[in-house]
């Protein structure tokens, strides 16, 4: 069992290290989703129509499907991200099993994102439900 502990601890602190590091030079998204969650047909909203990240802070209502397409530039901890775009930046909640599966999402990647507007009282995100690398 001391064995088991002492290899699930190096682990997590050689994951710690890796994390450090990828924050340092741009995210590096996990890429440990299932395959079968990011092929076949599209999973996002179907009404969800593009928008920029200025239009949604100012504009934009709760609960509201959207996409959004730029860059996933810098992780905040706890599943959220800073995403940016030619219009500004704002922060974006992404579960790991979101992201594409087998693939590294880098801060120079560019991206769409899929899901809704959250308008809180105090601060306003967006909540994927989908990441689609764009070319």
């Amino acid at each position: 069992m001391r064995h088991t502990v002492s290899i699930l601890t190096a682990a997590a602190l050689a994951l710690g290290a890796t994390t450090a590091i990828a924050q340092q030079s741009g995210y590096t998204g996990p890429s440990n989703a299932p395959k079968a969650a990011v092929q076949g047909s599209d999973s996002g909203p179907g009404t969800a129509q593009l928008t920029t990240v200025k239009q949604l802070l100012s504009t934009g209502r709760d609960d509201q499907p959207a996409r959004l397409q730029g860059r996933i530039v810098s992780f905040e901890g706890d599943e959220r991200y800073t995403f940016e775009d030619a219009t500004g930046r704002m922060i974006v909640e992404i579960d790991d099993e979101d992201f594409p599966a087998g693939q590294t999402v880098s801060a120079e990647q560019r991206v769409e994102l899929i899901g809704e507007f959250d308008k809180g009282r105090t601060r306003d995100e967006f909540e994927v439900d989908r990441v689609i690398l764009l070319p």
